[in-house]
């Protein structure tokens, strides 16, 4: 079955064998670390299951309400369910959230007031969260035309917090603390769960009533603790990156303590009305659903991010993480150096995709980003970056960020294509 794999990735795919020789050596070289991935997935999966059993989840809490959506029990058992797998007191999921961004804003506006400040402790955050914050843009209703006050303290050249810094930084005026567990766009290590409880601690033992969030967009399953279990107070994600498994069409959470929760709720309706209204309009059984396959998607995904760092590193090019690294995110990170080479590496990833292979996706001016942007994603939800995608700002040193992928084989596949599009644009010579 194996050689008949093979002839059919020639055959049908046109990959060089030279390729598939290296990636067949890289898939025995990652197993160890696969096992590891596994592992993690499979203590995920049962909290899920268990959070799901420990609410009574049942067939009616899959029929969706419309209008004011008063007295939806779904949408309040989803609630819960999330509340419970992320250990918090309470949790607000909604389809109505538009991306993780919109996310995060809700939490920022939802808890700072006029006269506040907002302190980044993991340098500059990610590039969408720019102008909600004030540090570009017209203004538009930004925490900086609300007076809120921002700072940031950057990270060590090693990636790790300076809580030398951080402590000089945190005043009377800090309200609240971001930490952006993932990488973003920029060329660092994701936060583990052990970091951010050590960041935690420290700013505690500072300051014990500021208010400390966390990004966790890409970070959800990839640890068996979520940052709420390492003390942070509220966290916000997109529905269509880890934890909608790949079925949630659309949506975002917020998972904290339960004053926390309630603000931002005030800010995605209104005061007084909070979580009581949003129609479910039948989206809760595909969260539902999403959310119990996010595990296996999860790992899936990142057994794909080893497989691509390991073959890349093979091919000469420097990543991040590395292969044989810890992994607090899905996103892998390819450094090129070159225009050409960062763009024939995303439209490779876009002709191995399912949807949309035809497509040739050249950088353009995206509302929220401060340079082009190329982006290749062949999903079957628009955005979704827990399917196979991959993307970068066109600025030196021409990092891509590849992230997602709902099954291995197909994150496999767009690597595959990746090189098999460089090594057609004469990119490989002399490297296979």
């Amino acid at each position: 079955m194996e050689q008949e794999t093979r002839n059919y990735l020639i055959n049908e795919f046109g990959i060089d064998s030279k390729i598939l020789d290296i990636a067949k050596e890289v898939e025995k070289e990652i197993s160890c670390l696969t096992k590891e991935i596994e592992a993690v997935r499979e203590y995920n999966q049962y909290k899920v299951i268990r959070a799901m059993q420990n609410h009574n989840l049942s067939e009616s809490h899959f029929q969706g309400s419309t209008g004011y959506g008063y007295g939806d029990r779904g949408r309040e058992i989803l609630d819960m369910v999330y509340a419970d797998v992320f250990k918090a007191e309470d949790a607000l999921v909604r389809h109505q959230i538009v991306s993780g961004t919109h996310a995060l804003a809700l939490c920022l506006f939802g808890n700072l007031r006029p006269g506040d400040e907002l302190l980044s402790i993991t340098g500059k955050p990610y590039d969408t969260l720019e102008e909600v914050i004030g540090i570009r843009g017209e203004g538009e209703g930004s925490l900086k035309e609300f007076g809120i006050t921002y700072r940031q303290v950057e990270l060590l050249d090693n990636g790790s917090i300076d809580f030398e810094n951080v402590k000089k930084s945190i005043n009377e005026k800090t309200k609240m603390i971001l930490i952006q567990r993932s990488r973003g766009y920029s060329w660092r290590s994701p936060l583990m769960i052990e970091d951010i409880r050590k960041a935690v601690n420290f700013i505690r033992s500072i300051k014990e009533n500021v208010i400390i969030m966390v990004d966790n967009c890409y970070g959800e399953f990839v640890e068996t603790e979520e940052p709420v279990e390492a003390g942070a107070d509220i966290v916000a994600g997109s529905l269509i990156k880890n934890p909608g498994g790949g079925l949630a069409t659309t949506g975002g959470y917020i998972a904290g303590k339960q004053a926390y929760v309630r603000n931002a709720a005030c800010r995605l309706t209104t005061p007084g009305l909070a979580k009581e209204v949003g129609a479910s309009l039948g989206q809760n059984r595909l969260i539902f659903q999403g959310l119990f396959f996010a595990p296996h998607v999860v790992a899936e995904s990142l057994k794909g991010a080893v497989f691509c760092a390991a073959l890349m590193e093979k091919l000469g090019f420097e990543t991040s993480p590395s292969s044989k690294e810890k992994r607090g995110d899905i996103i892998q990170a390819i450094k090129f150096n070159r225009e050409d080479y960062l763009i024939a590496f995303c439209q490779g990833i876009q002709k191995g995709s399912p949807v949309d292979s035809y497509v040739n996706p050249e950088p353009w001016d995206m509302p929220g980003y401060e340079h082009p942007v190329i982006m290749a994603a062949g999903a079957f939800v628009q955005g979704a970056s827990i399917e196979l995608s991959a993307d970068a700002p066109i600025k030196a040193p021409y990092i891509a960020y590849m992230q997602g992928g709902l099954t291995f084989d197909h994150v496999k596949l767009g690597v595959l294509t990746s090189v098999e599009m460089m090594n057609k644009k004469g990119i490989l010579r002399g490297r296979l």
